[in-house]
């Protein structure tokens, strides 16, 4: 199976919180991603590309793989900070 998926890094908890509540309403997640976002990813709005099975942190994986395409993960956190991820692709 392989995974694309957009993400949001920032360090806070919180701000993570706000950014989940604010995706979630509808927020344009490339949009939040480019302000928010420490990784480099949030040039491209957040989007990771495709990537297989343990290409990424186990966290970050296992909310990849239980978020349906479109699908807004609750905060999760890593030892690089705390994500907000949006699945936008799957295939096999």
């Amino acid at each position: 199976m392989q995974y694309r998926a957009s993400h949001i890094l920032v360090s806070d908890r919180a701000r993570a919180q706000e950014l989940v509540i604010k995706a979630k309403q509808g927020a344009d997640f490339a949009s939040l991603a480019r302000e928010f976002s420490s990784c480099p990813s949030k040039s491209s709005g957040g989007d990771l590309g495709w990537f297989g099975p343990g290409a990424m942190v186990q966290p970050f994986e296992y909310a990849v793989k239980n978020l349906g395409v479109g699908s807004i993960s609750d905060v999760v956190q890593t030892q690089f900070g705390y994500h907000v991820i949006k699945v936008t692709g799957k295939k096999d």
